[in-house]
């Protein structure tokens, strides 16, 4: 019997633990994926192919280059280079209604692209976004260092932001099509005109053909070129990234000349020597212009033949004492 009614009690119970675990599973539904190579992700994530899988809150920060979410509810969110980005998921009222998603820009850029509803929230450390209905959305939001805030509500059949204060009253409507910069996070300070992008920055690309012709230079892949490759000569030699070489030696035997001339430079003036091997020539003095004039060797007198007549008659001199 007590064994019955343990089994009882379990039974009785299995439903709420169900139903608890459920709810866990619910709310921990994932948000989307990132590739591990394009971000560093801080938060509750499973790996798989190379991508995580952001479930709950997670944070997205991007690496030297633009990382982007793919979201499981459609669309995507472009976080720019070395930005910040919190994602956190709630739980949707029905199956074919999406969570709400909230998105959270601490510094940096992102740019979203997504089917929105009046249940998302986007935020930054200053100002709160809101959407007046269902919609397309296609946003692009960028925060500097001294807040000011860069909104572009782009499409024409984007929904409405509301922008309110994260501390204050004041609030804006954002309607589409509208590009426009708060001024140190202020929407008293409105710039209701912005020119400037508020998406992520171009990144430098290279052709197939650039890469073929240029496979030293720095890029995806590529080896970064040195001080001396970058700077030649005789550049690099005046701004100290590459040695002075040394004056080329003439080898023994190898008639050579040395070439002087003198460079005026208004008050003062400097004299340069070099060392520069010859063959078969000579050259004169520069002139004070610097110019150099090549002469043509000095033709040397042929030396007499004496062949064994000339032996002799030496010896017969030497015996009558000539």
């Amino acid at each position: 019997m007590a064994k019955m009614k343990a089994g009882t009690v379990w039974m009785s119970c299995c439903p709420f633990v169900l139903t608890a675990l459920c709810g866990v599973a619910w709310a921990q539904q994932p948000i989307g994926t990132v590739g591990v190579q394009d971000a560093t992700v801080a938060g509750a994530l499973v790996i798989t192919n190379g991508r995580a899988v952001l479930v709950g809150s997670t944070t997205v920060t991007a690496r030297d280059h633009a990382a982007e979410v793919a979201l499981n509810r459609g669309g995507a969110v472009r976080v720019c280079a070395t930005s910040g980005l919190h994602l956190t998921s709630g739980k949707s009222a029905a199956e074919t209604i999406p969570a709400p998603l909230m998105l959270a820009l601490d510094r940096g850029a992102i740019e979203v692209q997504m089917t929105a509803t009046t249940s998302d929230v986007v935020m930054t450390p200053d100002l709160r976004f809101t959407l007046g209905g269902d919609g397309p959305l296609d946003l692009q939001l960028r925060v500097t260092k001294n807040g000011d805030t860069c909104v572009e509500n782009r499409g024409a059949k984007a929904p409405v932001l509301r922008v309110a204060e994260q501390f204050g009253d004041a609030t804006y409507e954002l309607r589409a099509g509208q590009h426009v910069l708060f001024e140190h996070g202020s929407l008293k300070e409105v710039v209701d005109h912005e020119s400037s992008s508020c998406g992520c920055p171009p990144e430098p690309t290279m052709s197939v053909a650039d890469a073929l012709l240029n496979p030293g230079t720095a890029g995806s892949g590529g080896t970064t070129k040195t001080a001396e490759e970058e700077h030649p000569f005789p550049s690099a030699v005046s701004e100290g990234l590459a040695p002075v070489a040394a004056v080329p030696q003439a080898p023994a035997g190898v008639v050579h000349a040395q070439v002087s001339a003198t460079l005026n430079s208004g008050a003062e003036s400097d004299s340069t020597t070099e060392q520069v091997p010859v063959a078969g020539s000579r050259v004169a003095a520069a002139s004070a212009s610097g110019a150099v004039a090549a002469q043509p060797p000095v033709a040397q007198p042929a030396a007499p033949k004496r062949g064994v007549l000339h032996a002799v008659g030496r010896f017969f001199r030497r015996l009558v004492g000539r």
